[in-house]
């Protein structure tokens, strides 16, 4: 890859594409953005802080100080940040701030792998490979479950299933950015794929791409 290549990873939460990005990631030797945790650490400084989710001014202060390099995903990966994260997202001027971001890391050689809501569609509009990772909310659900359930904890299913079509909703239905696939992606459905799966889909699909580039 002798130019900054860059692999757009979209798709709603639970769908897979977070640990499909860093299998991509590793077999490419590209940099990796997780672009939601962008939006966690703003969440997480209004927390931290006893600021209210509504308070906009510091929300774009809290995104104008996200350092990229420290974006730590114990901590951000925790549930209640996730809830709020999604509520700041939908300020239009917190997400110029942290897409501007977005953007700029892309542009570090050698390319990245970046996932997201709005990756494709938004933050990079011309990346080589989109692809869109998608699956049934009721398979989703049950990922989470047992994902919870993996640390010791415990979830009720209908609970988890209900919060996932709220954030659907929101990621889906906000004027500014919302989630859809970009009109040139790849569409991979992981309802019935275990992840090797999935990678070998999307690996598939990028060599291609790859092999066609080589040959123009």
């Amino acid at each position: 890859m002798t130019h900054v290549f860059t692999i757009a990873i979209d798709g709603p939460a639970g769908a897979g594409k977070g640990t499909l990005a860093r299998r991509l990631a590793d077999h490419y030797r590209l940099n990796l953005l997780d672009t939601g945790l962008t939006y966690r650490a703003v969440a997480y400084a209004l927390i931290q802080h006893a600021l209210p989710l509504d308070n906009v001014s510091a929300a774009e202060t809290a995104a104008r100080q996200v350092n990229l390099a420290k974006l730590d995903r114990a901590v951000l990966s925790a549930h209640a940040v996730g809830e709020a994260a999604s509520k700041v997202a939908v300020y239009p001027t917190v997400r110029r701030i942290l897409v501007e971001k977005q953007r700029d890391f892309a542009k570090t050689p050698p390319g990245a792998v970046l996932d997201g809501r709005d990756i494709g569609t938004v933050v990079c509009p011309d990346a080589d490979i989109k692809l869109y990772v998608t699956a049934s909310a009721e398979v989703r659900a049950q990922r989470r479950l047992a994902e919870i359930e993996s640390i010791g904890g415990t979830a009720d299913f209908t609970e988890i299933l209900a919060d996932i079509g709220r954030r659907d909703e929101r990621d889906m239905g906000r004027a500014n950015s919302p989630l859809k696939p970009a009109a040139d992606a790849h569409l991979l459905d992981t309802s019935e794929m275990a992840i090797e799966a999935a990678f070998l889909a999307a690996m598939a699909i990028i060599d291609d791409v790859l092999a066609k580039r080589d040959k123009a």
